[in-house]
């Protein structure tokens, strides 16, 4: 072979037969669109390892996103709902600061991109038949979305509109894109769900605050008695509630409750509780009257699932007495100065079960000494390590052993029992309690 057949050869198994330069600037345009890609994929990863902020991560992904496919707008739209059935755009960027349309994503894509599980490609919507009779924005020339999916399940998508220099979104847009989307899918929905939790850390901060609101700051002065109280919540936000409520007629409504639920719903509950129990202790009724009249009101405002159980007794201090309702709640115990311990059960069942219930109230006389110890079942049910329970019984003998001490002393020394019962073993329960003593 001559040395000219040789080259002309070589020449056509580089650039092929016929082709000279074209091919070569074709190979050219192949390897500039690849270093495009691994540069917009490089960009994600950088973006990834080097980004703390939620808001800034997504904007600069949508960033990575827009400049790959060379588009005029991008935009994120995300899922929300239990059953994921609501669009919101999350984020929104466009190429320029010229002012342009804010295009909106068709519920019909979404619904198109769930069925399929594939990008969708529309480069020319006047006639695309897929979405025949969508009334098309005529500023848009093509447009792009890719699904966002985390374990097969579609959390929203990736869009773009109009590709620069006109035309349309082409395969290399299609390889590409799927592949952002398939990076950023699981980041951009922890964003999603670092939002949701941060929103659920402020109803927990509110529900906190609306908890310690209700409850006293201190306990009020009561002439002849020693009062104390304490709620010590198992997790940020609990559901006991303790109030004391002084009568028209010098009297102090002593009670202390345990509404259902957790979180902002139990902190509603117990602000409803309370105002409920202040307005019937300015009725003057008997006792079992005001509860029964509370649990009406408690039942046709709440749900099925809410209830509330309830100490409520009144104290007269110029009788010495107590009347009390017990609803559903652990039995008070009354320790005399003596040692005698009795528990207090009569009552009925727990508020907000029933719309009507006949409820029965005692009178119980305080003789000088005597001590009244209302507690949350946080106390008796307190669990260690072992699963053994602080017990009822144990604490009946703490009361005896402590019944001379001053009612702050033996909220503290009851409280220090329990903690120190449980150990490091997790509560579910919140620890509440009052004590009332007739000093005279």
């Amino acid at each position: 072979m001559s040395d000219k057949g040789f080259i002309s050869k070589l020449s056509n198994s580089v650039f092929g037969k016929g082709s000279g330069k074209v091919d070569l600037a074709k190979e050219n345009a192949r390897l500039k669109r690849a270093v495009e890609e691994l540069s917009a994929l490089n960009d994600i990863a950088l973006t990834v390892g080097t980004t703390a902020d939620p808001q800034t991560l997504v904007e600069r992904l949508v960033g990575c996103l827009m400049r790959a496919a060379k588009a005029e707008q991008a935009s994120v739209t995300l899922l929300r709902g239990p059953a994921r059935n609501t669009a919101e755009t999350e984020l929104r960027l466009m190429a320029t600061s010229v002012e342009m349309p804010r295009y909106h994503m068709d519920q019909g894509f979404l619904g198109w991109l769930e069925l399929n599980k594939k990008p969708l490609v529309i480069n020319d919507p006047a006639k695309d038949d897929r979405f025949k009779g969508m009334d098309w924005d005529p500023s848009i020339n093509s447009v792009m979305c890719v699904p966002l999916l985390v374990k097969s399940e579609m959390i929203g998508a990736l869009t773009v509109y109009n590709k620069k220099g006109g035309g349309g979104f082409t395969e290399e847009d299609q390889r590409l894109l799927p592949i952002i989307a398939a990076q950023s899918a699981q980041i951009i929905d922890n964003t999603r769900l670092i939002k949701e939790n941060a929103g659920m850390q402020e109803q927990v901060k509110l529900a906190y605050e609306i908890q310690r609101n209700l409850l006293p700051s201190e306990p009020p002065y009561i002439d002849g008695y020693d009062v104390a109280g304490t709620s010590i919540p198992a997790q940020t936000v609990g559901g006991d509630y303790y109030d004391f409520i002084q009568t028209q007629k010098g009297g102090w409504a002593v009670c202390l409750g345990d509404v259902s639920g957790k979180g902002l719903p139990a902190s509603l509950l117990m602000a409803n509780t309370q105002a409920t129990l202040r307005g019937q202790t300015l009725v003057e009724a008997d006792v079992n009257e005001r509860i029964a009249r509370a649990n009406k009101l408690i039942y046709q405002s709440t749900d099925d699932e809410k209830f509330v159980t309830l100490f409520y007794g009144i104290l007269d201090v110029a009788r010495h007495d107590i009347s009390f309702v017990n609803a559903g709640h652990e039995p008070a115990i009354v320790v005399s100065s003596e040692g005698a311990i009795e528990r207090l059960e009569t009552g009925g069942m727990a508020l907000g079960v029933v719309d009507d219930f006949p409820y029965k109230q005692e009178t119980r006389q305080l003789a000088p000494g005597d001590v009244l110890i209302v507690y949350s079942d946080g106390v008796p049910d307190a669990t260690n390590i072992s699963d053994d329970a602080f017990g009822i019984e144990k604490l009946m003998l703490l009361a005896k052993e402590m019944r001379n001490e001053p009612t702050a002393v033996i909220v503290e020394k009851i409280v220090g029992a329990v903690n120190e019962h449980a150990g490091e073993a997790p509560q579910m329960d919140d620890v509440t309690l009052v004590v009332v003593k007739r000093a005279r």
